[in-house]
């Protein structure tokens, strides 16, 4: 399926499938449209939340099911200095940079440049010098690849040209292992093997600080309930966790959701040293979504394993730049299982 767009590329439409395994995605921000999965009883479900039609997905402000970037999360005060330079970029979030600006990649026309319905999609893009005020040239690829027949591998890969500069890509799907429209995830259980978060401001920067969720609403080690302490404070739940990691060279166990009621579960490894975990508190009453859902408040789950946040501003923090000659990997895997 092929829709105009006003750059005079052309909004395309592919689908990965094995067996009852079916995931669907644009070359329109790289975006994850659906994810149709079995539960416990062989009955399907598309578990991704997203919209019906592609002009909300142009118009949108949720980043559904988005390829984030050139640096995902906030930049606070939305600049940064880096080899002498300071660079200046769109303030689109309460004075802060966040998800790249105004037209991140998540709202850019990839170029598709390897498909196989049973396998795997690559999508290119070509982020010019300057982009949303970020330096230098970025050549980026993206795959979306089927492992056996429960598995979805994210393959995140950045190569800047001529300049070095700061690069932290993310996915953003939002997931509600029951069925995109079935209400809220309060009663999913979720594990985060993450002991710290980077505690924030009050406009969700971080504050350079790392901080032990022990006796924390954010301790979720073990696996708990998401609604068990959302109420405790306001804000529930939007921040970066510090992944405990067993290794630097291979990918880590980051997150187990899963839904009592369906049995759907995901695993969820990766080589990132964070995750945001956001329990879409900002959602309300968001229309034209799939099948004519409206999603309310905690309608779904984004876990988006990234580098810290605000990191170019913070040199205790690993650093995201990237110089010429090196080359960004960010490695995803969700496992789906249903019992």
């Amino acid at each position: 399926m092929l829709v105009s767009h006003g750059s005079g590329k052309k909004i395309e439409f592919y689908e990965l499938r094995r067996g009852d395994f079916e995931i669907r995605v644009t070359n329109y921000g790289a975006i994850i449209l659906s994810v149709v999965l079995p539960d416990r009883h062989g009955n399907l479900a598309d578990v991704v939340l997203g919209y019906d039609s592609i002009q909300s997905y142009v118009n949108d402000t949720t980043y559904f099911g988005g390829l984030i970037g050139r640096v995902a999360n906030r930049i606070g005060n939305a600049e940064f200095h880096l080899d002498g330079n300071t660079y200046k970029l769109p303030a689109n979030d309460h004075g802060n940079t966040l998800h790249g600006g105004f037209k991140g990649f998540n709202n850019v026309i990839w170029t598709v440049t390897s498909y196989k319905r049973d396998s795997h999609i690559t999508l290119h893009y070509t982020s010019y010098d300057n982009e949303q005020g970020f330096p230098g040239r970025l050549e980026v690829d993206v795959t979306y690849m089927l492992i056996d027949t429960n598995k979805l591998g994210v393959k995140m890969i950045a190569k800047p040209t001529d300049k070095a500069t700061p690069v932290n890509l993310a996915q953003h799907t939002y997931w509600n292992m029951r069925g995109h429209n079935t209400g809220d995830v309060l009663s999913h259980t979720v594990q985060i093997l993450a002991s710290q978060i980077t505690p924030v401001n009050s406009k969700l920067v971080p504050t350079g600080n790392l901080q032990s969720v022990k006796a924390t609403p954010y301790d979720f080690l073990r696996p708990k309930p998401v609604g068990k302490h959302i109420h405790d404070q306001p804000g529930l739940y939007d921040i970066n966790f510090a992944v405990d990691r067993k290794t630097k060279n291979h990918l880590n166990k980051v997150a187990v959701v899963r839904d009592p009621v369906s049995g759907r579960q995901m695993e969820l490894w990766s080589n990132q040293v964070g995750v945001q975990f956001y329990t879409s508190g900002m959602l309300n009453n968001t229309i034209g979504g799939k099948d004519g859902a409206v999603y309310q408040k905690h309608a779904g789950i984004a876990l988006e394993t990234q580098g810290f946040p605000d990191s170019v501003n913070h040199p205790n923090f690993p650093s995201q730049i990237v110089h010429p000659g090196q080359t960004y990997k960010h490695y995803m895997v969700y496992r789906f299982t249903a019992h």
